[in-house]
């Protein structure tokens, strides 16, 4: 999957994020995320320095791999969120669940 790149494990695993992440790719973009949690269970850093839109059915599976994480007592975040993308996380109130970092 081009739009998601796993750039590090050290202390967390961090993806990059990239172009457009949508309901076309949720279903690849979770296993993905997911199976390398599975392999390394330690809190999830996505960077979202490149990312340009994402969709309803993203935020919904970010809110997945969340309480995922939640319940094992890891935790997911976000950084580098471009403007746009930040104000669909806040108008559906995920910024109180989840850190999303400029």
């Amino acid at each position: 999957m081009q739009q998601l790149k796993l750039i590090t494990t050290e202390g967390v695993l961090e993806f990059a994020l990239s172009g457009e992440i949508d309901s076309a790719s949720s279903e690849d973009f979770y296993a993905e995320v997911t199976a390398a949690y599975a392999r390394d269970k330690k809190d999830i850093v996505f960077d979202c320095t490149r990312l340009t839109f994402i969709d309803s059915t993203m935020l919904g599976t970010f809110v997945k791999i969340f309480k995922e994480l939640k319940k094992d007592g890891f935790k997911s975040s976000l950084k580098n969120v471009q403007p746009r993308i930040r104000k669909l996380f806040e108008i559906c109130s995920l910024d109180t669940i989840m850190e999303i970092g400029r």
